[in-house]
């Protein structure tokens, strides 16, 4: 019994935790519906976190946090490296404890409950999979190891591995070893191994982070079609910016222990709540400048150009700076007395239909000497308008946000 004991710990240890003090009636009363391959869904449950804080030593990885995630919804977390977001999962998860603050599963404190018992299901970005075990062996294993009046017969495992196989789309590797699999297989496989145990929370970290970029984009695809099948409250650690916007319902940006945003993939694209939600979503532009009764002047003396700002029309001659993306800067090339951002060509990259163009501002035309500028425009522009290496053009934003010093 104590070997088997032991054994246990393991299986709570590579992905999947479960609540194995669960009441029958509670595991059984909350499967409503099924999935297209006849898996089991259970009741999800929503998530409160409120004011959680965590400390280690001098540093502040979390910072008074609140918030609610939805039953059924699959949240992203999403920010640089030391931004709290793996901290934050690992504390839902039950793995790391809050220095206060509290943790709620369905309007109940879970905050002081054991990994164990929060039926959590875990996928690292490591696999973490048993390599002396077949595929079918990995993904039962959690299932084997219940305690005994739990524990499914061996029919049953064996019918809802291969369901759980069929689901990740791999019932064909069933005998299969992981050294034998593609990083994107041995992934799917230590999902299907976390779903077996029918967790009522999915945490996913980085999961897709140690696999090259074009699996990384079909797997996004997948995990979408497969949240919208099982319906499990997921969240999912990520630093790049279009794993979240593309898979996520709702984004939550983090920096420096703090929440930053909340909101969908859209929101916090086109309207970031903050300087740094702009600058960390995708390439941007930042210019500085005056801003004045609803306007930004950028550049100066006769080379200005004037961005719109009615946020801003209470404020008196501030000063501001203006985040543009790439693509809302219209290049023209530049004759005397043009008013805009003037600069020169350095670079020009064209694949396909977009040509990437690098230029450095001209002097005093930008808060820092030799600014670099990114802009995005059409290849049949490019052409067309004959742009070289070296020219000098003007920029004019068609689209900026400013914020106020």
């Amino acid at each position: 019994m104590a070997c088997l004991g032991g054994v246990r710990e393991i299986a709570h240890g590579v992905g999947s935790y479960n609540n194995s003090h669960r009441q029958p009636a509670t595991s059984t009363s909350h499967r409503q519906q099924t999935t297209r391959h006849g898996t089991p869904i259970e009741k999800t449950m929503s998530i409160e976190i409120r004011n959680v804080n965590k400390q280690f030593g001098d540093f502040t990885a979390l910072n008074n946090v609140s918030l609610d995630i939805e039953s059924g919804e699959l949240v992203a977390l999403l920010g640089p490296s030391g931004c709290g977001k793996t901290t934050l999962l690992r504390i839902i998860a039950g793995l790391e404890t809050a220095d206060s603050g509290t943790i709620g599963f369905s309007g109940e404190d879970t905050t002081h409950v054991h990994v164990r018992e929060r039926q959590v299901g875990f996928v690292f970005q490591h696999y973490a999979l048993f390599r002396h075990m077949t595929v079918f062996e990995n993904v039962a294993f959690g299932l084997r190891v219940k305690p005994r009046n739990e524990r499914p017969s061996e029919e049953q495992i064996k019918k809802k591995v291969h369901d759980l196989l069929s689901l990740v789309q791999l019932d064909w590797l069933a005998d299969r070893y992981p050294s034998q699999l593609s990083g994107g297989q041995r992934q799917r496989i230590a999902l299907a191994r976390a779903l077996a145990v029918e967790p009522k929370v999915l945490l996913l970290d980085e999961p897709f982070g140690a696999l090259d970029a074009k699996v990384r984009k079909e797997l996004r695809r997948w995990l979408r079609r497969l949240h919208d099948d099982l319906n499990v409250t997921t969240i999912f650690v990520t630093h790049d910016q279009e794993e979240a916007l593309e898979v996520a319902d709702r984004v939550v940006v983090m920096n420096k222990g703090n929440v930053e945003q909340v909101g969908s993939p859209q929101e916090v694209w086109e309207h970031p709540a903050s300087p740094f939600v702009y600058g960390f979503l995708g390439d941007v532009n930042l210019f500085h400048g005056r801003a004045h009764e609803g306007e930004m002047h950028i550049g100066v003396e006769d080379q200005t150009v004037r961005v719109a700002s009615p946020e801003h029309h209470e404020t008196q001659d501030a000063k501001a700076f203006a985040y543009v993306r790439p693509h809302d800067l219209d290049v023209r090339r530049y004759t005397s007395g043009d008013e805009g951002i003037v600069a020169q060509l350095t670079r020009a990259i064209v694949v396909g239909p977009i040509a990437r163009l690098e230029l450095v501002a001209a002097e005093g035309d930008s808060p820092s000497d030799q600014q670099v500028i990114e802009a995005q425009i059409p290849a049949s522009q490019f052409y067309e308008q004959g742009f070289t290496e070296g020219d000098t053009l003007v920029l004019t934003p068609r689209k900026a946000r400013v914020f106020v010093a």
